[in-house]
């Protein structure tokens, strides 16, 4: 390992050195444990009785070598601390952990899988100029082969379930929250305490590894939430490692997040590597094709507070580890969750930027879901919610979310949040979604949303797929995933989303009417958005698109085998001068090609 790399912040592998590695003769253990009086390695392979290990290289580090130490076998470190007491820890740097509430690492074998899954990493991108449309899961309630809160399918029983559901519904990105081992299901993986450790409740390294490689095979690109902000205070962790704030601050005005969380001290070259090191092994070691990175608002501001000011010591972290990730991975996606408007997130760090790939439009999210909340006689007042996005849409390169934050502690699921009674919720829903997928942007929508779930998502519960007994909710699914192929097979929709040709307005001044009306680009076709989200029918609606001579029909929301009233047809709408007469349905959606 470099050392001074590791002590300044400026390397990706030191998993490679510290952790638990097999030799062919043992295992050798490793541990960074400066402030440590001494420290003892025990484990199933010495009966758990006290080994102790060396001091190696500057006495910072901690060594030993177990002759008879097999991949599988369990292991912690006894750290002594300069004030007599000692704690029994798991491996920082641990490639598998116990399930909670046990403690343990294990030893793996990071060599033995052999991926299959050569043509798509030589074929992957970032997606810029494709189509990019991921259903984001939390593995552990997507389907569950018991009622018990704890009962999980395997990675490799997921494999078997989740990727036919993605290649039949239209998705070809899956998020999964954070994978890494984590003590309380209800921190859903985002306060960690094996950042190097798959989470033992749905299987082992090479389990998650087969998950991926099918992922592949199949067509399938898979994203993981990484969260290099905050950390689980178990003691038996990262917390107080060594008897002193390794790897948190010191000071808990800025140690302590709004979740009661650590927070990485960044300053520190030590803590910058481990980060690094951590997000390179999951792309390196899982194929992983991209992180979506956790709460970096928290990291851009003291404790997310742009009146604190900016915390540089953070952001300097994340553009070198960005750049680093980018050149170790050139067509893995980094996506940022921040919700901030500080500049620059997606340009590269040689233009002064952070270097992620995407941002989540938090202020698209939040506009265009407090717009639908509204009854439609306020929408009126409000109109401009909705073509405020495409003010700032061109400062950053954006993904439209529809999180699993959004459905969760009392906001209602998407479904829900649309204003009116039950039925009135369907129609609306429908041409929501129809916006949001001709928006430009590339699309995000976690599971549940697309049956029309009613229930707010619980970790404990799978979905509620029994919905589709009903014939709405039928339609709802069937609607999704024709409006996914249509996405999907239509350049139109994602070939220049990051380009200003790529879309203009054709109405954006409708304020009575609650119309809206744009128009998609690509090299090879035009497509024509229109929308009436008011609650009346807009007879005789003029709609200018210049220079068309028809629109042939491409998707109607009210088309009545989504649940509306329209017959299916696809007789083309012929015009005059480019201007062709509408009548629009309430709560209705439409795409056209142009012709």
């Amino acid at each position: 390992m470099d050392f001074y790399g590791f002590y300044t912040g400026k390397i990706f592998d030191a998993y490679k050195y510290l952790g638990a590695h097999m030799d062919g003769q043992g295992v050798t253990f490793r541990t960074f444990a400066p402030s440590a009086e001494r420290v003892s390695l025990i484990g199933e392979f010495n009966g758990w009785q006290e080994q102790p290990m060396n001091k190696a290289y500057d006495g910072n580090f901690w060594e030993c070598h177990v002759e008879n130490a097999k991949a599988g076998e369990m292991y912690k470190y006894r750290i002594y601390r300069r004030d007599g007491q000692c704690r029994d820890h798991c491996d920082p740097y641990g490639f598998g952990a116990e399930l909670r509430p046990n403690t343990a690492s294990f030893i793996r074998d990071m060599d033995k899988y052999v991926f299959s899954d050569e043509a798509w990493m030589q074929a992957r991108s970032d997606c810029r100029n494709k189509p990019l449309n991921i259903y984001e899961a939390h593995l552990g309630s997507f389907r569950k082969p018991g009622e018990e809160a704890d009962a999980w399918y395997s990675y490799e029983e997921l494999g078997e379930i989740l990727i036919p559901y993605l290649k039949e519904k239209g998705y070809n990105y899956l998020e999964v929250m954070p994978l890494n081992e984590y003590p309380s299901d209800e921190s859903w993986g985002y306060q960690g305490t094996g950042f190097f450790s798959p989470t033992a409740r749905y299987g082992t390294a090479d389990q998650l590894k087969v998950f991926v490689d099918k992922c592949h095979q199949n067509g399938i690109g898979v994203i993981m939430d990484f969260v290099p902000v905050h950390f689980a205070v178990d003691d038996y962790a990262l917390a107080q490692y060594d008897g002193t704030a390794l790897y948190e601050y010191p000071n808990s005005a800025v140690g302590v997040s709004e979740w009661g969380s650590c927070n990485f001290m960044h300053s520190r070259g030590e803590v910058r590597s481990f980060l690094q090191s951590a997000a390179n092994y999951w792309l390196t070691e899982y194929h992983m094709d991209g992180l979506r990175m956790d709460a970096i608002s928290r990291a851009i501001y003291w404790q997310g507070s742009p009146e604190r000011g900016v915390n540089m010591n953070a952001v300097d972290f994340l553009k070198y580890m960005n750049q680093g990730l980018k050149r170790l991975h050139p067509t893995a996606i980094l996506a940022a969750e921040d919700s901030t408007s500080y500049p620059g997130v997606t340009k590269a760090v040689s233009e002064g930027g952070l270097g992620f790939d995407y941002k989540w439009d938090m202020g698209w999210m939040n506009d265009t879901l407090n717009y639908f909340r509204m009854a439609p006689e306020y929408r009126s007042r409000n109109y401009h919610k909705l073509t405020f996005s495409m003010m700032y849409y061109y400062d950053d390169r954006f993904i439209l979310p529809l999180s699993h934050d959004e459905v969760v502690h009392g906001k209602a699921t998407i479904l829900q949040k649309m204003s009116g009674q039950y039925e009135e919720k369907f129609p609306q829903a429908r041409a929501f979604y129809m916006y949001m997928y001709a928006h430009p942007g590339k699309k995000l929508n976690f599971m549940g949303n697309e049956i029309g779930q009613f229930r707010e998502w619980d970790e404990k519960r799978e979905q509620d797929w029994n919905l589709l007994d009903y014939p709405i909710h039928q339609s709802f699914l069937r609607f999704m995933e024709d409006l996914n192929g249509i996405y999907r097979d239509h350049p139109a929709l994602y070939e220049k989303d990051y380009e200003t040709e790529g879309f203009r307005w054709l109405d954006c001044h409708q304020e009575e009417k609650c119309i809206y009306a744009f128009e998609r680009v690509s090299r090879k076709e035009r497509i024509a958005a229109v929308f009436n989200f008011s609650d009346r029918e807009q007879k005789e609606y003029l709609l200018t698109v210049p220079g068309a001579k028809a629109l042939q029909p491409l998707l109607l929301s009210e088309w009545k085998v989504y649940g509306g009233g329209e017959q299916n047809s696809s007789k083309k709408l012929q015009g005059t001068e480019g201007r062709f007469l509408l009548s629009l349905q309430p709560y209705s959606a439409r795409y056209y090609l142009v012709e």
